[in-house]
């Protein structure tokens, strides 16, 4: 079986001398309550023959309903809990996180009710100054905001 791998963006912003990071709150019932840690970059799987830059492409626009283009910087991977792999690339790019649309998944709830519901992927997307998106985003990803924090000061 092959290992489970995802790739996302990080996109950044900056304006009077301050850095801010664009994160994506999980969609469905179980995040719904959770906030600090449960931010992420906007990322998903992909498989061994496709690309992780493509996919990371792919899944942000899957993830917020935006097409981004420009010069992608490569961040090194991160490795999450569950031992799951994050390629990821920062992009400097200024979206309205008020107009992001999430595709959805189907999933039992309640659980064990026998009933299907469709919950968005991502419920919402935010601009956070980076010290607050370091509490926000899931640990595993701290480092990537961090590297960020160094490659935008050069």
């Amino acid at each position: 079986m092959a290992k489970k791998q995802s790739a996302g963006l990080l996109l950044y912003r900056t304006g009077k001398n301050v850095l801010e990071v664009f994160l994506v709150h999980p969609g469905g019932p179980f995040w719904k309550n959770k906030d600090e840690g449960a931010w992420s970059i906007p990322k998903g799987e992909f498989g061994e023959n496709e690309e992780p830059l493509k996919a990371a492409i792919r899944e942000f626009l899957e993830e917020t309903g935006k097409v981004v283009f420009g010069k992608f910087l490569k961040l090194n991977p991160v490795k999450q809990k569950s031992g799951k792999d994050i390629f990821a690339w920062a992009l400097e790019k200024n979206i309205d996180a008020a107009q992001i649309v999430s595709n959805n998944f189907e999933m039992e709830w309640p659980p064990h009710s026998g009933k299907f519901q469709n919950f968005p992927e991502v419920d919402r997307g935010e601009w956070f100054l980076i010290n607050e998106a370091k509490k926000k985003i899931n640990a595993a990803q701290v480092s990537l905001l961090t590297e960020l924090e160094e490659k935008a000061k050069t």
